[in-house]
């Protein structure tokens, strides 16, 4: 009876085994599709966990079944698919193949636009396992996955996708060439998917800019503006028209870390912020990190502008330019030796000052800046690249008064490939921002300084196919001049000053960890450990209980304390040092193909600052390291987001709080004088600051008409209690807001292609007005009106809003070579609002009143410009 049991079972199991499957699988099947069929045709079920993906497209080409047995299914599915099959009992068993059973490989590659030059944040996808990379700024990605076969797709807004085939049976290298999209909108409907929220990846707080979205933004004087364009995302403001710098999430100026291919930038701005250093035809693309900052980031607490140029053309020749109402640029790259070394070379100059001229006017003010990249392509494994910048800034009024200053930087680099998996990046730089002042009436020179030397060696291997490596060590050498006063003939009044010069050393080391942990969760976690030497030569003064700021409790203000003594250091001797452990860590929660949280901690030290006490950089700001008297700040953020793509990716959002809080952010005692101030520590005292907010980002990727929609509700304060009990600091020891607050900041940004000859632009920009103090009152001293001030910053300027719009004329669109050139026509301001730069109260002479004055530098700018290449 037993024998005829397992007899029946046997026979059983063979009819079952035996069942014909008949099916077409087309790459468009998903695994879900596959299993519905086929259990209509067995008796079997699939059996497999809630987090494998069964809507997703595995297969990368057609396969047909016809009367296929069990085993024959299985077999066929566990050859084309990196997905593990068998039977259990009454179940197919359906997981992701593990490592022990499967070889893994190296897909990597670089992506050049038809000109060679490397393309940025290209997405690359592998459809069957849906998971996918970007490039970094030289055009290379790299993935690990398992032997099989994929389909691979290469997506980047304005050029043709490329979809490839790719058999994974050992370490493959692709190089592909994209092509730009001249096909019309009647035809094709050119897609972004760039600009969508990359859900898995766990970077949060960072938005990417490449050239040809900053050239559809709106600016004044018509020139695309990569700085500008930055301030229409959340976070991002700036004091107001007409000024320098930029302030991210409630941070300074001086916070921000500007890196033009990987060397230091000090001055951001040319014509007193009209214009940013940046060219944009030189530049090939830029990443703005709000927070998150990755491990080989340090030396600033606010945020890291990460600026990539473009890179020289290997085959042929290309020209490209623009000619503007103010300004002109041109560009030239092509090969030196074909395929072996190539060149990039860009400048920019105004000429403002000719048209002063020509209607008498004796004052003038004008820029150039010239940017070049050289590569020389040694081997398939090595590289050398120069990257240099130098730019400068002339002002003269009626041959008085006038000022030079500008920026100079140079960076040589080798990248050397070890394996598919390793990679490294030596570069040594210079950089350095000068400052001369000439009064002729006066008959002497005025100079200051700050020059850097660095070295950088930076690591990146990919350990695993969920584990990414970047590590690296940095170091640079500091030389600040504050100040050099030359007198400029024997009858001057002034003696030649040397303001005490002073030298400091900045080194780190960094291991920056990407770690897949799940298909659901990723990480990104590392740490920075930095050093910090100040040296001699130098005098360092003391005084009684190491205070150099004293409280005078009678007139109720904040003096200078009188020295003890000095120490005098000799050359190279130590005076401070500091060290900071700062720990990253950044995650991705992915509900879905749609959504997923991320959340980030990041901490920063910075060890040089900007002495200034205006609320935007000025040329004459001098940068002066830490010391004795001035610690380094030191930044704990948190941010946490939720972020969406809708619709196929047509619309995303982005949304994040964060907060953050800085140690040791100096302040300045009220009336403080900073200029040609060789003891800058009696009149600093040491506070802290915080910032908390709200960012929205919605943007439309796809279709004729694109953009964004960014608002920020934020606040940023700061607080500096008195050195000693009882003293009332500054605003009486309590918080007030910095002068980087901006409560409400909200931007729209749209593009509408409305032919393949016109499309059209604009923006609109609202924020909170900049805090400022006014006086409450005043009292008289003999005949002179004395004002009486409000706590610091209790005021704010008008709100600070405008609208910008542009059109761009393209006569011939679809011609790839030869001449091809664009007519740009914008108007700033339309409805010309008068912002307020500035209000000055003062006393009318006619009538003896009390009055205040608003300050406004635009009213409506409309512009022309013709963009050109060949």
């Amino acid at each position: 009876m037993k024998n005829l049991f397992f007899h029946l079972y046997i026979l059983g199991t063979m009819s079952l085994w035996s069942q014909g499957i008949t099916t077409t699988i087309r790459t468009s099947t998903t695994l879900k599709e596959l299993f519905t069929e086929i259990e209509a045709q067995i008796d079997y079920k699939f059996a497999y966990r809630n987090d494998l993906d069964v809507s997703a497209r595995y297969f990368n080409q057609e396969l047909q079944l016809d009367n296929a047995s069990v085993s024959e299914l299985i077999s066929e599915l566990n050859n084309h698919l990196p997905i593990h099959f068998s039977v259990i009992g009454d179940n197919i068993t359906v997981h992701r193949a593990s490592s022990s059973r499967q070889q893994y490989y190296t897909y990597t590659g670089k992506i050049t636009d038809e000109l060679g030059d490397p393309l940025v944040g290209v997405s690359i996808h592998i459809k069957e396992v849906n998971t996918g990379t970007t490039t970094d700024e030289n055009g290379n990605f790299s993935l690990r996955l398992a032997s099989n076969n994929y389909t691979v797709r290469v997506t980047y807004v304005g050029y043709r996708s490329i979809e490839k085939s790719l058999k994974l049976t050992h370490n493959v290298n692709h190089q592909f060439q994209l092509e730009i999209d001249t096909q019309t909108l009647e035809e094709v409907v050119v897609t972004d998917q760039s600009r969508a929220v990359n859900i898995k990846k766990p970077q949060m707080s960072v938005n990417h800019l490449s050239m040809q979205q900053i050239k559809q933004i709106p600016v004044a004087m018509g020139e695309a503006d990569p700085l500008k364009a930055l301030m229409t995302f959340p976070g991002v403001s700036n004091a107001g028209e007409g000024s320098s710098g930029f302030n991210v999430r409630g941070g300074a100026a001086d916070q921000n870390l500007i890196l033009l291919d990987g060397a230091p930038i000090y001055s951001d701005s040319h014509l007193l912020g009209f214009f940013s250093v940046f060219n944009a035809d030189a530049v090939n693309s830029l990443e703005l990190y709000k927070g998150g900052i990755p491990s080989k980031f340090g030396g600033r607490v606010s945020s890291v502008l990460d600026v990539h140029q473009q890179q020289g053309n290997y085959n042929d020749m290309e020209a490209a330019g623009g000619i503007g109402l103010i300004s002109s640029r041109l560009l030239l790259k092509g090969p030196i030796l074909k395929d072996k070394l190539s060149y990039m070379i860009a400048g920019r100059a105004s000429y403002a000052h000719l048209f002063l001229k020509l209607a008498d006017n004796d004052n003038s003010a004008m820029f150039y800046d010239i940017n070049t990249r050289l590569n020389y392509q040694i081997d398939q494994n090595n590289s050398i690249y120069f990257s240099g910048y130098s730019g400068s800034d002339v002002f003269d009024l009626a041959d008085n008064f006038n000022t030079t200053y500008g920026n100079l930087m140079g960076n040589l680099g080798w990248k050397h490939t070890f394996s598919n998996s390793l990679g490294s990046d030596l570069s040594v730089f210079y950089s350095d921002y000068r400052f001369e002042l000439a009064i002729n009436t006066e008959d002497f020179q005025w100079k200051s300084a700050i020059k850097s030397y660095g070295l950088k060696y930076d690591w990146i291997h990919h350990l695993a196919d969920r584990f990414l490596l970047n590590y690296g060590v940095q170091g640079t050498y500091y030389d600040f001049n504050p100040g050099t006063l030359e007198p400029q003939s024997s009858d001057s009044q002034f003696n030649y000053r040397q303001l005490d010069k002073k030298y400091a050393v900045e080194s780190a080391a960094y291991l920056d960890i990407e770690h897949k942990l799940t298909d659901k969760v990723n990480l990104r976690y590392g740490l920075r450990y930095s050093l910090y030497y100040r040296y001699g030569e130098e005098e360092i003064l003391t005084y009684a209980q190491n205070k150099p700021v004293i409280y005078n409790p009678i007139y109720n203000i904040y003096e200078k304390a009188e020295p003890t003594g000095s120490v005098a250091y000799g050359s190279g001797e130590r005076i401070a040092n500091f060290n900071n452990f700062e720990p990253r860590i950044s995650l991705s929660y992915t509900i879905s193909q749609k959504h997923s949280f991320k959340a980030s901690y990041n901490r920063m030290a910075q060890y040089i600052h900007i002495v200034s006490n205006s609320q935007s950089p000025t040329p004459m700001d001098i940068w002066t390291p830490s010391g004795p008297f001035i610690k380094p700040q030191i930044l704990d953020q948190y941010a946490l987001g939720y972020f969406r793509n809708f619709d196929n990716k047509m619309y995303s959002l982005e949304t994040e709080v964060f907060y953050k809080k800085v140690k040791n952010r100096i302040d300045y005692v009220d009336g403080a004088n900073l200029l040609a101030n060789n003891n800058i520590e009696q009149v600093l005292l040491n506070g802290k600051a915080r910032a908390y907010g709200l960012e929205l980002l919605l943007r439309k990727n796809k279709g004729d008409f694109t953009g964004w929609l960014a608002y920020t509700l934020s606040r940023a304060e700061q607080k500096t209690v008195g050195i000693s009990e009882g003293e009332p600091g500054i605003a009486n020891g309590n918080w007030y807001v910095s002068p980087y607050d901006k409560l409400h900041n909200f931007n729209i940004v749209g593009n509408y292609q409305l032919t393949d000859k016109w499309s059209f632009s604009g923006n609109f920009s609202l924020q909170s007005g900049q805090p400022i103090t006014y006086p409450n009152g005043y009292y008289e001293f003999g005949d002179i009106h004395i004002p009486n001030f409000n706590m610091r910053n209790e005021n704010r300027l008008p709100l600070y809003h405008h609208l910008d719009l542009a059109a761009t004329y393209t006569p011939r669109p679809k011609k790839t070579s030869g001449w091809r050139g664009s007519w740009v026509f914008s108007i700033y301001n339309i409805y010309s609002r008068k912002n307020a730069a500035s209000i000055r109260f003062t006393t009318n002479e006619d009538t003896g009143i009390n009055e205040a004055r608003r300050l406004s530098i635009f009213g409506i700018v409309p512009s022309i410009s013709y963009n050109f290449k060949f």
